[in-house]
């Protein structure tokens, strides 16, 4: 099993920056692939971001390509979602998720993934 526990969310003026932090605990070594999910009120679950547990490949969604860098702390099993030049449209939950059987192809896609945590709420304010 694998725990997951996000932190770093907070209430931002658009255009500002936030670093969330995503802390896995457990059988971590059975993990390929961790990314970043969000979900507005009364919107479905959006991938965000995902990174290999090699950190060789990321991927992003078209709406924070340029905007938002994952990364990540092997040492500290640790990912962390870099979210700069925030617009209103970024308020969200977002919350973290960690696989084991995750293909580049997919790694957007909620369903694939194992393991989430509880979410930190990110708000941002025009």
């Amino acid at each position: 099993q694998v725990q997951l526990v996000e932190s770093g969310g907070g209430s931002v003026q658009a255009g500002g920056s936030l670093r969330l932090s995503c802390a896995a605990s457990g059988d971590t070594s059975i993990l390929n692939f961790m990314a970043w999910f969000r979900q507005a009120p009364g919107k479905m679950r959006e991938g965000v971001a995902s990174i290999n547990t090699g950190g060789s490949s990321t991927f992003y969604a078209d709406s924070v390509k340029g905007r938002f860098t994952i990364s990540q702390d092997n040492a500290k099993n640790t990912v962390y979602l870099q979210m700069n030049s925030l617009k209103p449209e970024d308020t969200a939950m977002y919350s973290c998720a960690a696989g084991k059987y995750v293909s580049t192809w997919n790694s957007l896609a909620d369903s694939i993934y194992d393991f989430r945590g509880q979410g930190t709420q990110v708000t941002v304010s025009s």
